[in-house]
């Protein structure tokens, strides 16, 4: 049960994300946050987890993210220490959410990333939640016009990348990024909500990529 002071410190928190990531034309902006944020909250209720930990670590997953620090993983980190130690936050709780924001992110198809807590599966399937169905097809989308990437292109395939290094330089065009990732992610989800969450997503996205082949072939 989060206590009076505690609601005070997530308030905060999510003035503070919001402020910082406001609007960005990638999909990690604070909107992304805020989703995940319900979603970790709907899914941590329901598996008993400690919900200080997983709605801090909901709202500053992404208040610094590698993808935009040539790769970076320990910006995101440090930035939510401060924050928090600014608002007198228990050093251990500090170091959980710190280190769900280091185990979390998703870095390639082949490397191995077990999250240790209850409370890091938690965010973890909230963040992966928001990276299909119809919003992950959106935001991959978006992300991939910011970058400059191809929509598809025929000649280059998918990569099922075995480093978080050959992942993080990833050019590939958009299609490809949905086998290279988001339609591998409903069997990498931990809580049963998550699982259950997933699976319509997952069927959305297959409901896309057969229409989108569809007219790709001139039909």
């Amino acid at each position: 049960m989060i206590n009076a002071k505690q609601k005070k410190i997530i308030l905060k928190t999510a003035k503070y994300a919001q402020k910082t990531l406001g609007r960005d034309a990638t999909g990690h902006d604070w909107m992304h946050v805020r989703r995940v944020w319900k979603n970790a909250r709907l899914i941590g209720k329901t598996a008993k987890a400690n919900m200080f930990i997983v709605e801090l670590a909901a709202l500053l997953h992404d208040i610094a993210d590698w993808k935009f620090h040539a790769g970076d993983n320990s910006i995101g980190v440090n930035k939510a220490i401060k924050w928090l130690q600014g608002l007198r936050v228990d050093s251990k709780d500090i170091a959980q959410v710190a280190a769900i924001i280091e185990q979390a992110s998703f870095k390639g198809a082949q490397v191995k990333n077990t999250v240790r807590t209850l409370e890091g599966q938690v965010v973890q399937d909230a963040d992966r939640l928001d990276a299909i169905g119809a919003i992950g097809v959106a935001r991959a989308f978006a992300y991939g016009g910011a970058k400059g990437r191809e929509i598809y292109n025929p000649r280059r395939k998918p990569i099922l990348h075995a480093s978080a290094q050959s992942y993080s330089k990833n050019t590939s065009p958009t299609i490809n990024h949905f086998y290279e990732k988001l339609l591998l992610v409903k069997n990498l989800m931990n809580t049963k909500t998550g699982k259950r969450m997933a699976r319509s997503r997952h069927k959305f996205m297959e409901a896309f990529l057969r229409r989108f082949f569809f007219e790709v072939n001139g039909r």
